[in-house]
């Protein structure tokens, strides 16, 4: 009854998706903070904590990181309110909105804003000590391209870490999120964003994208080593992280 299937139809063809998203998440930015919160019960402030944890397990805080597909900037401000942090977050977007509307939450904070495509980032090679992703590499219109852009802003031996949806696998968890997932979520997006599809599209978006071992793999292939993953909170989400060759 829960299967991919059910969620599938509301995805945009692959060279219809980046127009697509970006005109969805600069419709959705007002109400994108508060959704994020209440949809996920403020759990996906203790994901952000763990995959920042994750990027600088034992490293010093400091540097130049990018925070790419930034949004509302949660992930890049997790970043950069860490404790003993010292250094400069760039947080990108290529839906000018969003980093509008968060741009409000960055007072005080080394947090700077940059409107740009994360398939095709205006940064020189080897520029950044590290990287962040949070909830954004599935909507890529290119996953792999991505990655390697990815790659490319980062020095050798920087780590990138990517937070992302995932499914959980073991019943009966599975069964009662898989319902919660693609019945309740989507009619409180649509109620509270006043998007038709946003939220509709979310849930298939998960769906369609690859697990945990197949990202690893496109980590890999895109130039990261020592990659690994841990999943969080049942397998709600996931946190990767690798080593940029």
């Amino acid at each position: 009854m829960f299967e991919p299937a059910a969620a599938r139809g509301v995805l945009p063809a692959p060279e219809e998706k980046s127009v697509v998203v970006r005109r969805m998440f600069s419709a959705i930015a007002p109400r994108y903070d508060l959704l994020n919160h209440l949809l996920s019960l403020n759990i996906d402030r203790l994901w952000r904590r763990r995959a920042i944890s994750m990027l600088l397990e034992g490293r010093p805080p400091r540097g130049r990181y990018l925070d790419a597909c930034s949004g509302t900037f949660d992930l890049a401000l997790a970043l950069a309110r860490r404790r003993g942090f010292d250094g400069i977050v760039v947080g990108s977007d290529f839906a000018l909105p969003m980093l509008e509307r968060g741009r409000r939450k960055l007072a005080g904070t080394p947090v700077r804003p940059a409107c740009a495509d994360a398939l095709r980032l205006p940064f020189g090679d080897a520029t950044f000590d590290g990287a962040t992703v949070g909830f954004g590499v599935r909507n890529l219109a290119q996953l792999d391209a991505g990655l390697r852009e990815l790659a490319r802003v980062l020095r050798p031996g920087a780590r990138l870490a990517i937070l992302e949806f995932t499914t959980p696998s073991w019943q009966p968890l599975r069964g009662l999120y898989m319902l919660y997932f693609l019945r309740i979520l989507p009619w409180i997006g649509r109620l509270v964003s006043k998007h038709g599809s946003a939220y509709t599209y979310l849930p298939a978006s998960v769906l369609e994208f690859p697990e945990p071992p197949a990202l690893a793999e496109k980590m890999r292939a895109a130039g990261f080593d020592d990659v690994r993953w841990r999943r969080l909170t049942g397998g709600i989400a996931a946190v990767h992280v690798g080593t940029r060759r």
